[in-house]
């Protein structure tokens, strides 16, 4: 069995230990996840927006590009569709679709089948970049997790696959 590196306190610590000397009698076990989970989220978040700003486009826009090209060919969805993957109302997903059809990254047009919807498809400028970004993107979080060996971060993702189900249940 290896050794353990000495942990490193972190801002989770210094909580917690205030929170046993003013009430020991609390079992902070899951503050100190998720505690951890909330600072892990919001550090990688700042990583993705900076990455995503070298690509010219936000987190949001990087969905909304992600999600179309998830898609599969021929990369289209309706904007119902769109929004109810993001979880984004029609008057949020409608900015953002201005603001990528502006850039060329994406176009409108009507729905064939239904004179009221439309289609929503990446261009080739549009697959080009979500391409490059989400390659990026992945760059900068194997980078966080290389923390961990190979099987640490398996196990990690078995254990928050398990927190989220119990969390959403």
């Amino acid at each position: 069995m290896s050794e353990r590196p000495e942990q490193r306190k972190d801002p989770v610590d210094a909580i917690i230990e205030q929170w046993a000397e003013v009430r020991p009698d609390l079992d902070t076990t899951a503050m100190e996840v998720f505690g951890r989970v909330n600072r892990i989220s919001h550090a990688m978040a700042d990583r993705a927006t900076k990455v995503y700003a070298a690509f010219g486009i936000s987190r949001g826009e990087f969905d909304v590009l992600a999600t179309l090209r998830r898609s599969g060919e021929p990369y289209t969805l309706s904007p119902r569709q769109l929004s109810a993957t993001l979880m984004l109302t029609t008057g949020g997903m409608t900015g953002r679709l201005d603001k990528l059809e502006r850039a060329g990254l994406l176009r409108r047009s009507p729905d064939p089948h239904d004179r009221r919807g439309l289609h929503v498809t990446l261009t080739d400028k549009g697959l080009a970049l979500v391409d490059e970004a989400v390659g990026a993107g992945l760059a900068a979080q194997t980078e966080a997790l290389s923390a961990l060996d190979a099987e640490q971060a398996g196990q990690l993702a078995g254990l928050l696959r398990e927190l989220l189900r119990s969390a959403e249940g």
